[in-house]
């Protein structure tokens, strides 16, 4: 077999592997097999590794990076146009129309200079992301996202200073952390605002964010292995 057709075999595998993890975790949880949507983590993965994915069944892709999307998704989007685009890391106010013209969610929305970026992308635009706050649920002061206490103040500006149309909550748990807690304590604050999108978990702790309700589950590693190191 030729290295093409390992690496697509590998992906493949992976991939099964993971949505049976999924389907499990959700019959664990007495929720059905397709309440969970599975992001496949494609960040600093070529594109021969997404079309991998793709020809697998797999339609969600998660990036960090604007740039990088950019550079990779165009041509694979006109091949496949069902594919769907999540922004998963921190995004700068000054590329908010970059992001609203390329993603289909965005999941990193944490502060209110952002906020009013992405409201004057998207009428500018005539565009309209899924979008997702990200809360900082371990009120870490490296990581982004909205502190905890902000958290409930911060969704009624963006919903009435700058009409935007929130439909879910994003964390990510501390590393080190049980992250059930921060899972109970996302869900909790998304029922408290009628908020239906839970994106929570990825490669280890997928399972513990479906017993908690998640809807979406990110997951890079279990699927396309390790990343590559920087050049």
């Amino acid at each position: 077999m030729n290295t093409a057709s390992t690496a697509e075999s590998n992906v493949s595998s992976a991939l099964a592997r993971v949505l049976d993890r999924v389907a499990a975790a959700c019959a664990r949880a007495g929720r059905p097999a397709d309440s969970v949507a599975l992001v496949a983590v494609s960040k600093t993965h070529p594109a021969e590794s997404v079309a991998e994915a793709l020809a697998a069944g797999q339609w969600r892709f998660g990036e960090n990076r604007v740039q990088e999307a950019q550079n990779k998704f165009p041509a694979l989007r006109a091949a496949h146009p069902a594919l769907r685009l999540h922004l998963i890391g921190a995004l700068q106010s000054n590329k908010a129309r970059d992001a609203v013209r390329l993603f289909d969610v965005i999941e990193s929305l944490d502060r209110p200079s952002l906020a009013a970026a992405i409201a004057a992308a998207v009428a500018r635009e005539g565009r309209q992301p899924e979008l997702l706050v990200q809360v900082n649920t371990g009120d870490e002061p490296q990581k982004a996202g909205v502190a905890r206490a902000e958290a409930e103040d911060f969704l009624r500006r963006c919903r009435d200073e700058h009409g935007l149309q929130v439909s879910g909550l994003m964390c990510i748990p501390p590393a080190e952390a049980d992250p059930t807690p921060h899972f109970a304590f996302l869900a909790e604050l998304a029922a408290r605002h009628g908020l239906p999108t839970l994106s929570m978990g990825m490669s280890g702790d997928f399972e513990a964010a479906i017993a908690q309700g998640a809807t979406h589950v990110r997951v890079g590693t279990a699927i396309f292995g390790h990343r590559p190191s920087p050049a």
